[in-house]
């Protein structure tokens, strides 16, 4: 056929572009699966012709030619995959596909793993790993969860830190109540203790998985994350703050009524 002695000629001339063009022009009024076959082969002898007249072509292409560069690249490299394993690893046990005991050691090596990759890279570019996760769109909730408590879901508190955990709590919140009330509203008066409000109640095994007060008080804290230390919360916010510490407050206390 007319192609057919194209593409032959086209071929024994080793043109690539040409046998591109005549593919497309002769290719393009055929059946499907014809076309899907026959630029299987053109792009087989295509690629057998590139490497022969153009082995540059398939050299491995790097970034960057300069070593300080070249470890950046690496270390932000080690960093993604680490993140995404966990989050495969999280994945992998809610679905029962792993048991508790190779998790547990699983997520224990990634999250150490997590620590010195980050120490690679933290800096003025990527000041927390959120900031990372937002430059290369990470989509990896269960992952930043366990990075945040820094510990594996099976690990729970033994009854001496939890009965420590618990009296900290009471006693934080009790404080942080009363500065609010006190007009205590800059945010380097609040943020230390709301914070270690948070972090306790990461730790404390007894509460459950929903806990309606520990999201409440999360928002709280990556909101002022993002503030400077001078700046005041204003009344309405702080009247929100006083309830939604009160509320969580009362939560917890059921809690530990349910579980004594």
């Amino acid at each position: 056929m007319l192609y057919t002695a194209s593409l032959r000629r086209t071929h024994e001339n080793s043109n690539p572009e040409a046998i591109l063009k005549v593919l497309n022009e002769s290719v393009g009024r055929r059946p499907r699966r014809f076309r899907l076959t026959l630029r299987g082969v053109i792009t087989s002898k295509l690629g057998g012709t590139l490497m022969a007249n153009r082995p540059e072509l398939f050299e491995e292409v790097r970034l960057t030619r300069d070593a300080r560069e070249r470890e950046k690249y690496d270390n932000l490299a080690e960093l993604y995959a680490v993140i995404n394993t966990i989050q495969c690893l999280q994945k992998a046990y809610i679905k029962d596909h792993v048991n508790s005991q190779e998790y547990t050691s699983a997520c224990s090596k990634l999250l150490v793993q997590y620590k010195a990759a980050f120490k690679q890279i933290q800096g003025s570019e990527f000041p927390t790993v959120e900031s990372f996760m937002l430059k290369y769109r990470m989509d990896c909730p269960a992952a930043l969860e366990r990075i945040k408590e820094g510990r594996p879901i099976t690990i729970k508190d033994d009854k001496i830190n939890a009965s420590k955990s618990i009296a900290d709590y009471v006693s934080l919140s009790i404080t942080l109540m009363d500065k609010l009330r006190m007009n205590m509203h800059a945010v380097d008066e609040v943020y230390p203790d709301l914070k270690e409000l948070y972090e306790i109640m990461c730790r404390l095994s007894i509460l459950p998985p929903d806990f309606e007060g520990k999201d409440k008080i999360k928002c709280w804290v990556e909101k002022m994350d993002e503030m400077k230390a001078s700046d005041d919360l204003s009344d309405s916010e702080v009247r929100q703050l006083i309830f939604d510490v009160e509320s969580a407050y009362n939560a917890f206390d059921r809690v530990l009524h349910t579980n004594a």
